[in-house]
């Protein structure tokens, strides 16, 4: 599970058309951001800024975790929220960037409608393995517990600001929420791509934090050696979330193994 902002991004406008509430930014080539299961739309701030200026449209779909059926509520139905978004909206085949559960919903598009994506970004991706809160939440009430958690995903606990912990407390704490956590996690768990990696022929840039402690270094190894087309780049002193903890080095990885793939005919 991956632990992170809820807030809604205050840098860029907002759209909302028909089902879909998004940041679109820039021109050019375009690039899908999403987030994991605690994330919200300022997961990728700083990307956004960057590669909006670079010759890239960014679009950042707000994935509706908490607003399916419960019986839909799990990885399966999300990345059908997200295919219909590339159809919708975004109307080509794009980049997908995805953290943590991102990650997974993404190589779950990319595996299912490949026709829809350029290329795929993992970064702390779940699909494989991954360490989460627990199946339960048994100590949801104590605020020094969910705060040692949030702080555990990042290599510099300071990541893990106030704002970030009162997030995470609220949502472990809506009883509504909180089920659907679990039901997505588990459906995390119980989706394992590692028998489909074989057949993804998409280049896929796998960027990970070495101190990753959710979805630890070994996750990221199995991938770049289970996926036919991938690249794997290592970011030290970091954790789950490299778009957050280093930003200007995420981002020049990433451009520079991007770009050549969208510029070149």
């Amino acid at each position: 599970m991956y632990v992170g902002f809820k807030q809604t991004c205050m840098l860029f406008k907002i759209k909302k058309q028909k089902k879909y509430t998004y940041i679109e930014e820039g021109e050019g080539h375009p690039i899908v951001l999403l987030h994991g299961l605690m994330g919200g739309l300022s997961n990728f701030d700083e990307l956004m800024k960057y590669f909006s200026t670079k010759g890239y449209k960014i679009y950042a779909p707000e994935i509706p975790l908490y607003d399916l059926p419960i019986l839909n509520t799990n990885v399966s139905n999300i990345a059908k929220f997200v295919y219909r978004f590339l159809k919708d909206v975004v109307q080509q085949p794009a980049t997908l960037v995805g953290n943590s559960l991102g990650g997974h919903v993404g190589l779950v598009v990319t595996a299912e409608h490949p026709d829809m994506v350029h290329s795929l970004v993992l970064t702390g991706s779940s699909g494989l393995y991954e360490k989460s809160f627990g199946e339960t939440f048994p100590k949801r009430g104590n605020y020094d517990y969910v705060k040692r958690k949030a702080e555990e995903v990042f290599y510099d606990p300071e990541v893990a600001t106030k704002v970030l912990v009162d997030e995470v407390f609220e949502t472990v704490n809506d009883k509504k929420k909180a089920i659907k956590t679990l039901y997505i996690a588990r459906s995390a768990i119980k989706h394992n791509m590692k028998n489909q990696l074989k057949d993804v022929q998409t280049p896929v840039c796998l960027i990970w934090g070495k101190q990753d402690t959710v979805t630890p270094p070994e996750v990221a190894v199995e991938f770049d050696e289970g996926l036919p087309n991938s690249d794997l780049f290592w970011i030290d002193k970091c954790g789950h979330a490299p778009m957050m903890e280093h930003p200007q080095l995420f981002n020049e990885i990433l451009f520079n193994w991007l770009d050549p793939k969208v510029k070149t005919p």
